[in-house]
């Protein structure tokens, strides 16, 4: 199969790309973006195929602010094709306030998105009785479709002092606005989640056999960073937290013997033949030169989704 061939896994595939977000069209075509190490700008590639991105040429479709919001920290672009336009979300923050990170949007004006305009949505709206939803550090927000509704799921800080980051779900009204008031989903309940800081955060949703199975990201973003999972029957009430069953450990982390660590802020995509890819970010080195969110060496990779018996997603470097 010419895919496989083009493919190769649990490698870097996309050098010094973090937070890699691929989205397969209608039409076939494939687009990637990701956070950039700069943290300055969103760029956007596009290919006819998975295998042929990492060489497709980068365009930069927007630029940081000069001051205020969206001027500092640009991070984690995903692009969706949402009520018959294109939307680009991501976080930013503020050059005098550099830790003041909140979700935006852009909108694309035609239906190309690497050629037409993108225009600035803002902040995403919270619903009217919502009091909470990104008043605080807010990020990494991904969205998903079940059964003809949008939801939009995210990280946001909670507390006072070293504060905990959860992750939260709502309906969307549209595509920059949502109808129902915060849920959370997850918080760090165990001991690999609250490595240097307690974090969930990185969410991603793919549907398989009647489920959905929503991954997410824990702990600082070094070696310590790796992947939990909560799963959730298509039929049941996804705003009611108790729908969601939280495995109790990682389904990925990092691994010694295949150089491969911090595993996580996943995607999922399908190749050409419809097999299911999580593209995720990882390091090839266990030792980190510096502050390990401004080192540069998260490289995007490939791993194919096997499937177990039960019909649950394995997650496995032995592609």
């Amino acid at each position: 199969m010419e895919t496989e061939k083009q493919l190769t896994y649990n490698e870097p595939w996309i050098l010094q790309r973090a937070d890699p977000y691929v989205y397969r069209h209608t039409d076939g075509s494939y687009y990637f973006t990701a956070s950039v190490p700069e943290y300055d700008r969103i760029v956007l590639r596009r290919a006819r195929s998975l295998g042929e991105l990492s060489e497709a040429p980068e365009q930069t479709i927007w630029t940081k602010h000069e001051s205020g919001p969206m001027s500092e920290h640009i991070w984690a672009p995903e692009l969706h094709y949402l009520y018959g336009k294109w939307y680009i979300y991501f976080a930013g923050g503020e050059k005098d306030d550099i830790w003041n990170i909140r979700p935006y949007v852009l909108e694309c004006e035609g239906q190309d998105p690497m050629s037409d305009a993108w225009v600035e949505k803002g902040k995403i709206r919270k619903a009217k009785e919502d009091d909470f939803s990104f008043e605080a550090f807010s990020l990494d927000a991904t969205i998903f479709e079940n059964k003809g509704e949008y939801y939009f799921v995210w990280a946001e800080k909670v507390g006072v002092g070293k504060q905990i980051s959860n992750l939260y779900i709502a309906k969307m009204e549209n595509a920059y606005t949502l109808k129902t008031v915060q849920v959370l989903l997850t918080t760090p309940d165990y001991d690999w989640e609250r490595v240097g800081f307690w974090v969930n955060e990185g969410p991603s949703v793919i549907h398989h056999g009647g489920k959905l199975f929503l991954t997410y990201s824990a702990s600082e973003t070094g070696t310590a960073y790796c992947m939990g999972m909560l799963s959730a029957d298509e039929t049941a009430d996804l705003l009611d937290p108790r729908s969601w069953k939280k495995e109790r450990m990682p389904v990925l982390q990092s691994c010694e013997e295949k150089q491969i660590y911090g595993p996580g802020h996943n995607c999922f995509t399908t190749d050409e033949n419809g097999r299911d890819i999580m593209v995720y970010h990882a390091r090839t080195e266990s030792e980190i030169v510096g502050n390990p969110l401004y080192n540069p060496n998260r490289h995007a990779m490939l791993m194919p989704v096997r499937w177990s018996a039960e019909g649950r997603p394995v997650f496995s470097y032995d592609a």
